[in-house]
């Protein structure tokens, strides 16, 4: 049986450490020294988003973090307390609102460079 584990992505930023830094305090992570053009951020799994800076257009890209019920409640705190707009959907429809898909919890958010960020308690298709 093979083993397969995602262990980093590169995500553009037109200010790495800036965007690096907006990800960490959001999320309550450490960012890690530079590695060669990267800023990583590792996420307690073990995967390392590493930011890499970029002077062109950024394509969007959504990244979706699981957390327990207990850390959604801190992260969603300081997305308010940070006054970022969120959404209940993807498609930014249902803004001001959290879904409770699966019978958890879940909350969209921009980064500063267009990225979708989300917040969710339970994975897709776990019911609830």
């Amino acid at each position: 049986m093979m083993t397969v584990q995602l262990n980093h992505t590169i995500v553009a930023a037109h200010d790495k450490q800036a965007s690096a830094r907006f990800l960490a305090d959001i999320l309550g992570l450490e960012v890690s020294p530079p590695y060669g053009p990267f800023i990583p951020v590792e996420v307690p799994n073990g995967v390392t988003l590493d930011y890499m800076e970029t002077d062109g257009e950024i394509t969007p890209q959504h990244y979706a973090f699981l957390v327990s019920e207990d850390d959604f409640d801190v992260i969603f705190a300081r997305v308010r307390e940070a006054g970022l707009s969120y959404w209940a959907d993807p498609y930014h429809r249902r803004a001001g609102e959290i879904n409770h898909n699966d019978g958890g919890r879940g909350a969209y958010f921009d980064d500063p460079n267009g990225h979708r960020l989300e917040i969710l308690t339970r994975p897709y298709g776990s019911g609830g």
